[in-house]
């Protein structure tokens, strides 16, 4: 009777346990996940009491760089493997001039109380409260001032995740301000770099606002894109120059390399599966591009300043058809441009603009953006 007793209880206890963990499991489950269609660098998970937000390893797949778990109670437990953020922020620093045109279109430009290297800055507002001691001068991104940034007291550090060591980073969060990293300049799509839009807007429960501009930008990009999917002739395209004996051409599957696929440009690198840039010396970029039609993305104002840097540059036939093309229209003295600005937030922008000059037949009276002719 003792033993049946005793293997009663057993039972009973791992019963017990299975429940448990069980239940354990389940609490741990979001409600949702918020749907990403382009960005593959994040994930938006939502729970009953809060939002976890989780940021993937730029450099290992399937790793997670950073996670944060937002609340607007902060009496709210959330997991301990992650910064626990109250939202909607009321103030933040920012180490990039890409993430100003997301905080501007969700109508948070406001809550901007740090930067870094604010003559890089385009936006004339941000400049203003520069000027105005409105907004504070953190120094360089790469050589950040944090004992600023620690008497700015922000709510959160906004900053490009290029170092998960970063040991400012690491006294920053230690003085109890939370940085978030945002690695959206590691996305190949045009579209995926914009969708970064729904993370910052977590911050700031502005998620449906963004959704909502997204949506628009997404609309207006693949109606662009659809206006040259039956273009019989693609012209073809070369871009950079040579700097210093080498010629970093877009790889394949980098996002230039898709803005010019989306474009309908004939790219010799087109079907390169590999991602960031090609280092190439000039005889391999006259063998393959010295015939090319347009020339796009010369880091320089004027023709002469072109064949100054490299006499070679002259021998490709854009130089002499007069179709060298740099993404220079919105510089400010100062060398601060709005396409490093804003075109990552803006692609359909962007994507009109080489369109216009690939094939000017389908974008009659278009006023480029970003992109100005060499003269």
């Amino acid at each position: 009777m003792k033993k049946i007793l005793l293997i009663i209880i057993g039972i009973c206890v791992l019963v017990s346990c299975n429940n448990k963990s069980s239940n354990n499991k389940t609490t741990k489950q979001p409600l949702n996940q918020k749907l990403l269609n382009f960005a593959t660098g994040f994930a938006i998970n939502n729970f009953e009491n809060y939002k976890e937000i989780v940021v993937y390893s730029p450099w290992k797949k399937g790793e997670t760089y950073a996670r944060y778990y937002l609340v607007k109670d902060e009496k709210i437990t959330t997991p301990n493997d992650g910064f626990k953020i109250k939202i909607p922020l009321k103030t933040l620093a920012t180490t990039s001039v890409t993430h100003l045109e997301f905080l501007k279109l969700i109508g948070e430009l406001q809550t901007i109380s740090g930067v870094c290297s604010p003559d890089l800055i385009y936006n004339p507002e941000i400049r203003k409260n520069v000027q105005h001691a409105k907004i504070s001068d953190l120094g360089d991104a790469f050589s950040l001032n944090v004992e600023k940034v620690m008497l700015l007291k922000p709510g959160a550090l906004m900053t490009s995740g290029f170092n998960q060591t970063d040991a400012n980073a690491q006294r920053i969060q230690q003085a109890g301000i939370p940085v978030i990293f945002n690695n959206e300049w590691m996305e190949t799509s045009l579209l995926g770099r914009a969708e970064w839009i729904k993370f910052v807007a977590a911050f700031f429960d502005r998620e449906t606002v963004a959704d909502t501009i997204f949506a628009g930008i997404e609309k207006r990009y693949n109606k662009l894109k659809s206006r040259i999917a039956d273009v019989p002739d693609k012209p073809k395209i070369v871009s950079g120059n040579n700097f210093r004996g080498t010629w970093y051409m877009p790889a394949g599957s980098s996002f230039m390399g898709n803005l010019f696929k989306d474009a309908g440009a004939s790219y010799y690198y087109a079907n390169d599966s590999t991602t960031g840039s090609l280092p190439l010396n000039m005889e391999t970029v006259l063998q393959h591009f010295a015939d090319t039609d347009i020339w796009l993305n010369a880091n320089f104002s004027t023709i002469s300043e072109l064949i100054k840097s490299d006499s070679k540059h002259a021998l490709f036939r854009p130089v002499t058809n007069g179709q060298v093309y740099n993404f220079n229209k919105r510089l400010l003295p100062g060398s601060a441009n709005d396409f490093w600005e804003s075109a990552v937030a803006r692609p359909d922008l962007l994507l009109a603009d080489v369109i216009a000059i690939l094939h000017p037949d389908l974008m009659p009276g278009y006023q480029l953006v970003y992109a100005e002719k060499l003269k």
